[in-house]
């Protein structure tokens, strides 16, 4: 759908700009951006959802927080597709973000240098505690950063780490509470 000409105004003058969510795995990341976005729609602003295409925990089509809150979605292979599917609408979100290629923060600046609002969802640090595949490039790119917090399962302190569970040592596995817990920094670090 292309846009009306007032359409494509009322997004040039409320300009473009990057929002990142991130935090550990449990922090309510999805559950913050399906919010967003759907403020955006009340709004009656044109909005298009992305999520990696490897994403299938849930649903294909649809991204889906902890609570199964959902939004409609489209999956992609790459960054790539988003810039070409995104083109003609005024707010793009994305979930999962980390499991992008490095081509994800130069696709979102082209975006918001269009007039188009972004709002990203990912993890921030890997279960071994370190950055997160194209995050934080994203972080440091962006006007608005948002950390959440998860509850540190053996504490009760707030959680910023996603400990693994599991004895599994690649980089990627998607999992949910059978893999992995949140932890605070000190239980994170302590053994068991």
């Amino acid at each position: 759908m292309l846009f009306s000409e007032q359409n494509f105004k009322r997004r040039n003058e409320l300009g473009g700009s990057i929002e990142v969510i991130c935090g550990s795995m449990f922090s309510g990341k999805t559950e913050e951006l399906i919010r967003r976005l759907r403020r955006a729609q009340i709004a009656k602003l044109n909005v298009e959802i992305f999520k990696p295409k490897t994403d299938t925990r849930y649903d294909e089509n649809s991204v889906v927080s902890h609570d199964q809150n959902s939004i409609h979605s489209t999956p992609v292979e790459n960054a790539a597709s988003i810039l070409l599917l995104g083109a003609n609408t005024e707010v793009v979100g994305i979930d999962e973000a980390q499991f992008f290629d490095d081509e994800l923060p130069d696709v979102c600046n082209k975006l918001a240098n269009r007039g188009i609002r972004v709002i990203i969802a990912g993890l921030d640090m890997d279960y071994l505690g370190n950055p997160f595949g194209p995050m934080p490039a994203l972080m440091s790119i962006a006007e608005i950063v948002t950390k959440v917090h998860a509850v540190c399962l053996q504490c009760g302190g707030p959680a910023t780490y996603s400990f693994r569970t599991s004895s599994s040592e690649a980089k990627i596995l998607l999992g949910e509470k059978e893999s992995y817990e949140p932890r605070c920094r000190t239980c994170y670090n302590s053994v068991g």
